[in-house]
């Protein structure tokens, strides 16, 4: 079939108004070049589709068929390109976001509900990722926005300090430290402890190992758990302490105590990073969001 979308409009206006004259004016063109349309139209489909006379102009059998059809898949590719164009400009659109557990207990969801309401029309699709595997995922473009331990410094991302948190450290209530309303993280140095796992929690690990080194110690790890909640409920049952981000005041525990650590300054920093130069207009105005309206809140 040679016929075209100018084909299926001009008879469509044609088909509303009867009259060729007038469905010409209506396709801002002049009534021959409306008459060839419709005589070109009849000629791909192969069935007279207009009954014409000296006096009126009706649409045939077949072509009140065609009219349903040509109609819906008119207004289908108005849809699209409407769609298109909403896309381009970033008023429509799915934004692919990692995050992890520091991320998703501290800022980030009143974050993504204040974006939500600012950008009902972009889609968020929201996964759990470690650290690592965000930075992996970016670089292979499998998502969008990465909320991780930070820093994330490659040539080909942007970051930004998206939240901070001071470490803590959990012990079970029952424990004899529980009593003591600031502790050094050297005095958990003969403590059995309880971290994530390396597979899930690396990031976290290499920082935490490190500001113990400078403590003076190596921690005994005692158990490990894939989540947060592993890590909670292992605590409360008398397997070990821990040390975790602040945001963990943020959520409901049972059987823990938290502690704050007077000798450790340095602070778990959450970063969100992206691919530059930014090609997406969804993840322009998602970032322009956070940068410029976020960042002064």
């Amino acid at each position: 079939m040679r016929f075209d979308l100018r084909h299926v409009r001009a008879f469509v206006f044609l088909s509303e108004e009867l009259h060729f004259s007038r469905a010409a004016q209506r396709a801002h063109m002049t009534q021959p070049a409306m008459s060839r349309l419709i005589r070109d139209l009849e000629q791909d489909v192969g069935v007279p589709l207009i009954a014409r006379t000296t006096r009126s102009v009706e649409l045939t059998e077949a072509g009140k068929a065609f009219l349903a059809d040509g109609r819906a898949a008119l207004e289908r590719l108005e849809r699209a390109v409407t769609n298109a164009r909403r896309t381009a400009s970033g008023e429509v659109g799915l934004l692919r976001i990692g995050y992890m557990d520091f991320a998703i207990n501290g800022r980030l969801p009143e974050f993504l509900s204040a974006f939500s309401r600012y950008r009902p029309e972009i889609r968020l699709e929201i996964s759990f990722i470690p650290t690592f595997k965000q930075q992996e995922a970016l670089l292979a473009e499998r998502i969008d926005i990465g909320f991780m331990i930070g820093p994330f410094e490659e040539s080909s991302m942007a970051s930004y300090t998206f939240d901070d948190n001071r470490y803590v450290a959990l012990l079970p209530i029952t424990h004899p430290l529980s009593n003591v309303r600031t502790l050094r993280l050297s005095d958990l140095a003969d403590q059995p402890f309880v971290l994530g796992s390396g597979e899930n929690w690396g990031a976290f690990r290499n920082a935490f190992f490190s500001i113990c080194h400078r403590a003076g110690f190596t921690p005994r790890i005692a158990q490990e758990a894939s989540s947060s909640e592993g890590i909670f409920g292992l605590v409360a049952a008398g397997a070990g302490v821990s040390v975790y981000a602040s945001c963990v005041r943020n959520l409901q525990r049972r059987g823990i105590v938290i502690r704050d650590l007077d000798d450790v300054s340095e602070k778990i920093v959450t970063v969100a990073a992206w691919a530059t130069p930014v090609h997406s207009p969804a993840v322009s105005i998602f970032t322009d969001f956070m940068l410029r309206v976020w960042g002064s809140v």
